[in-house]
C-alpha cells in the first residue's frame, strides 16, 4: 500500500484552500473563528509548525490579510476547489507542497511533519480505513494534478489514477481530519 521514500526529508510550501464563501456554514470559513483564532490563521500555524519553508493562502470570495504568508486571489473561486488548487501551485517556488482546506481545524502539525519525514514525493494522510488531509504534492506532479482539478475535485482524479505513487502515512494520533460545513460542527 505505501510507495516507496525518495529519500531525505521534503522541503515544502504549503497551501491552504480558503477561497470558498462558506454557503452551508452562512459566511466564509477562512473568517471563522475558532479556539481563538480565525481557522485560516490556525491553517497557517498548523503547517508552520508542521515544517513548511512558506505558506500559501489562497483566497476568493473575501480578500483575506495573513500574517505569516503569502496571500494570492483566486478570481474563479467560484468554480469551485479545482482552479484554488491550481492558483496555490502556481504559486509555489518550493520542490512540493502541502495542502489543506481551510475547515479542517483539527488537524495537527504531526500529520503534516511525518509527510515530510517520509522524503516521498507524494504522500497522502491516512486515518483509520480512509485517507484524508494533509496531502503532499511534488512538484514534478503539479502540472498533471493542474490538468485534472476541475470544480470541486481537486486533487482526487490525480490521486485515483496514481495510488501505486502514494506514500501513504498513519496520522490518527495527530488529530482528526473532520471538517467545518456548518456553524454546529464546530462544537465537539
Amino acid at each position: 500500500m505505501d510507495a516507496e521514500s525518495s529519500g531525505p526529508r521534503t522541503e515544502a510550501a504549503g497551501v491552504v484552500l480558503a477561497a470558498g464563501a462558506g454557503r452551508r456554514f452562512g459566511r466564509p470559513k477562512a473568517e471563522v473563528r475558532f479556539a481563538g483564532e480565525r481557522l485560516v490563521d490556525r491553517a497557517v500555524r498548523l503547517l508552520r509548525d508542521g515544517g513548511c519553508t512558506r505558506v500559501v493562502v489562497v483566497s476568493g470570495a473575501v480578500r483575506l490579510q495573513v500574517a505569516e504568508a503569502t496571500v494570492v486571489h483566486n478570481p474563479g473561486w467560484a468554480g469551485g476547489m479545482g482552479s484554488s488548487l491550481v492558483t496555490g501551485l502556481r504559486a509555489v517556488r518550493e520542490s512540493a507542497a502541502v495542502v489543506v482546506p481551510v475547515d479542517m481545524p483539527w488537524l495537527g502539525s504531526g500529520a503534516v511533519r511525518r509527510l515530510l519525514d517520509t522524503g516521498a514525493r507524494l504522500a497522502v494522510a491516512t486515518y483509520g480505513d480512509r485517507t484524508g488531509h494533509p496531502v503532499l504534492l511534488g512538484a514534478e506532479h503539479f502540472p498533471a494534478v493542474m490538468a485534472t482539478a476541475v470544480g470541486d475535485t481537486g486533487a482526487r482524479t490525480f490521486l485515483a489514477a496514481n495510488r501505486e505513487l502514494i506514500h501513504y502515512v498513519p496520522c490518527d494520533d495527530t488529530g482528526s481530519p473532520d471538517d467545518v460545513d456548518t456553524p454546529h460542527d464546530l462544537i465537539r
